[in-house]
């Protein structure tokens, strides 16, 4: 299995299914499952019932993961595509549109 392109904390945006155009960041990432969650996409509705922690119960919206391949990085405020390249010994991801290494 090869490295995963997007990680925690990165800014992505959507490019297909119904909450295609929307952009936000990645809360986790299951590389197994190729799937990410993230922020304000693709959001569910789940009931609830009454619990120490919600005494009420009731109807929560939550975000559901998305397949990777559904979205794109966002560097500098464009999508781009994301490489690896060796930067002396160290492996970098980098922006394939500007070739500005991303950490």
């Amino acid at each position: 299995m090869s490295t995963f392109k997007i990680k925690k904390g990165d800014t992505v945006k959507v490019i297909a299914g119904k909450d295609k155009d929307k952009e936000g960041k990645v809360i986790s990432v299951d590389a197994k499952a190729n799937k990410v969650l993230v922020e304000g996409v693709n959001m569910i509705t789940k009931h609830t019932k009454p619990s120490a922690a919600n005494a009420n119960g009731g109807i929560i919206q939550k975000e559901a993961p998305i397949d990777a391949s559904n979205v794109m990085y966002v560097h500098k405020g464009k999508v781009t595509r994301v490489g690896f390249k060796m930067d002396k010994d160290k492996k970098v991801r980098f922006a394939k549109t500007t070739g500005d290494v991303i950490d």
